[in-house]
């Protein structure tokens, strides 16, 4: 089965692990540090985000490291976009709204 980056964010874990790599490669055991889930649970979210190509995991020597490909996440940024410009208009919309309320409440007094 092939997965796409929507799946791969879908879930908190990966997309814990995924703000954890956003600074620096770690290896396996590093990233299996910081959670409370068993060791092969991080490497099954592991493996998924590197189906994805949103992980990269390498080896070098025993260790295997895992750096994080951002490029990847650029769907789901694209995807935000149009939601966020939707947000703002409506926000923008709210503004004026509020700012006629207001005008209008001044000419009252």
């Amino acid at each position: 089965m092939r997965r796409d980056v929507f799946q791969a964010i879908a879930d908190p874990v990966r997309r814990d692990i995924i703000a954890l790599l956003a600074n620096e490669s770690l290896t396996v055991n590093t990233v299996a540090e910081n959670f409370e889930i068993s060791r092969p649970a991080i490497s099954k979210h592991l493996r998924i985000l590197n189906e994805c190509g949103i992980v990269i995991i390498s080896k070098k020597g025993r260790e295997r490291y895992c750096e994080i490909q951002p490029k990847n996440l650029i769907p789901v940024s694209e995807w935000i976009e149009q939601y966020r410009k939707l947000w703002e208009s409506k926000l923008d919309s709210f503004e004026s709204y509020l700012i006629k309320i207001q005008t209008k409440n001044k000419k009252d007094e």
